[in-house]
C-alpha cells in the first residue's frame, strides 16, 4: 500500500547482502504484471471480506453499536497489516485505486510509481477484487450473495470525513516513502486505518474500490449505491490534498536549498 521505493531488507539466500531488497509496500519492478494484478485482486478481495465479514459477525454477537465498530475496526487493522506484509513485496499492496492513482501522478512528475499501463491493470483488479470480497463475506455468513446496501452515507459531514481520511492515508504512505521508512508500512498503514475508523465521521473508507465493493452487501459495512459518487469524489479530493501536503512537508532537500538561495 505504498509507492515504489526499494528499501534495505534481509537478503534472500544467494543474493548479495548489498543488493536492494523490496520492503513491504514497495513495488518490485521485476515482478510480472500478471502476478502483481493477481496480488492486488486477491488482496483487495481479502480486505473487503475482512471488513464486511467482521461487520456481519459483530452485529450477530452484540447489539451495541460501539462494540460492533470496535470489532470491525480491530479485525480490519489486523487483516490489513497481514495483507500488506504478505503482498507488499509482490505488488506494493495498494489495494486502493486512490493510492495507485497517486503513485501514477508521482511517476509522471519524475518520482517512483506505476506507469499508465500498470494503472490500467491495477484499478480494475482492485475493483473486481473488492466486489468479490463482499460477495464472499455474504456467502460465508449465509447472506444473499448480492443485495444492494440501503445504508445512506450522503451527508456532507461524511464526505468531509472521507477527504480527511484519504488525505491522511496518502500523506502517511508517501511520507514514509520520502523518508525511506516503507518497512513500517504494514504497522503504520493498518494503525492509521484503525484510528481513522474512530476519528472520522465516515469510518474511513478512503478507498474507491472498497467503496464500490461495500455497495454489494446490505450489512453493517455497506454503503448505498447512490452514496458512491459522493464518496469517491471526496476520496479523489483527499488524494489531491494528501499529495499537496506531502510536497510541502516532505520537500526535497534540493528544492529547499534552491528556495533559500533565491531568497
Amino acid at each position: 500500500m505504498s509507492v515504489t521505493e526499494p528499501v534495505g531488507a534481509a537478503p534472500a539466500a544467494g543474493i548479495a547482502a548489498d543488493a536492494p531488497q523490496p520492503a513491504p509496500g514497495a513495488t518490485p519492478p521485476q515482478t510480472p504484471l500478471i502476478a502483481r494484478a493477481a496480488a492486488e485482486l486477491v488482496g483487495t478481495a481479502a480486505l473487503v471480506a475482512v471488513v464486511v465479514g467482521s461487520g456481519i459477525q459483530a452485529t450477530e454477537l452484540t447489539q451495541d453499536v460501539g462494540l460492533q465498530l470496535l470489532a470491525n475496526s480491530l479485525a480490519t487493522v489486523f487483516g490489513l497489516g497481514v495483507l500488506i506484509a504478505l503482498l507488499g513485496p509482490v505488488s506494493g499492496a495498494h489495494f486502493n485505486p486512490a493510492v495507485t492513482l497517486a503513485e501514477w501522478w508521482t511517476a509522471r512528475r519524475g518520482g517512483a510509481g506505476v506507469n499508465a499501463r500498470e494503472l490500467a491493470v491495477y484499478v480494475p483488479s482492485q475493483t473486481v477484487g473488492a466486489i468479490a470480497g463482499a460477495i464472499l463475506a455474504d456467502a460465508m455468513f449465509g447472506e444473499p450473495l448480492v443485495r444492494w446496501s440501503t445504508h445512506d452515507r450522503s451527508a456532507g459531514n461524511l464526505l468531509l470525513g472521507e477527504v480527511v481520511a484519504t488525505a491522511g492515508l496518502i500523506l502517511l504512505i508517501f511520507g514514509l516513502a520520502r523518508t525511506d521508512r516503507l518497512r513500517f508500512a504494514p504497522v503504520a498503514v493498518a494503525s492509521y486505518i484503525g484510528a481513522a475508523y474512530w476519528f472520522t465521521s465516515s469510518t474511513s473508507f478512503a478507498n474507491p474500490a472498497v467503496t464500490i465493493g461495500r455497495a454489494f452487501t446490505d450489512t453493517f459495512a455497506g454503503i448505498a449505491p447512490a452514496s458512491i459518487p459522493g464518496f469517491i469524489g471526496a476520496q479523489l479530493a483527499g488524494v489531491i490534498v494528501g499529495l499537496a501536503l506531502v510536497a510541502v512537508i516532505f520537500m526535497r532537500a534540493e528544492h529547499a536549498t534552491a528556495g533559500a538561495s533565491a531568497a
